[in-house]
């Protein structure tokens, strides 16, 4: 869709930090992430909410969603993860996503108010992008 920025990361018109790029959707790292490390999971198609996501592509976009989910808390040795989509209602960009954000125990996130941090330069991003990738096997 024209004016989208997913739709654009995906058609490999936007640069993004890459973790995988397949049928199922693309995934890529949050340019303002709550902990580095927080990929944005995306469907190829242009939808707006999950709502939209038709029934037949649910098993492909969540198992990419869970490989992701290993992959930070393995590729980062996180404790675990976080995994979250808002609908509408706080969805920053209109194209469904779902957060996956490493989580350690004492990382300070409380509730839904959630710390921003950045990325020291676009060697971290990718160095970040690499081993989440390289974790999915």
């Amino acid at each position: 869709m024209a004016g989208c920025v997913f739709c654009g990361i995906v058609a490999g018109e936007v640069p993004a930090f890459r973790v995988v790029d397949e049928a199922d959707g693309v995934a890529f790292l949050d340019t303002r992430p709550v902990f580095k490390g927080h990929v944005l999971v995306v469907p190829r198609t242009h939808l707006v909410t999950l709502a939209d996501l038709p029934a037949d592509a649910l098993p492909g976009y969540f198992r990419l969603v869970q490989r992701i989910s290993v992959a930070v808390q393995t590729g980062l040795g996180s404790g675990g993860t976080f995994v979250a989509m808002n609908n509408t209602v706080s969805q920053s960009v209109p194209h469904l996503h779902t957060h996956v954000v490493p989580r350690t125990k004492g990382d300070g996130l409380r509730g839904f108010f959630w710390p921003r941090t950045r990325y020291s330069g676009d060697d971290e991003a990718e160095e970040y992008a690499a081993r989440v990738a390289a974790a999915l096997g």
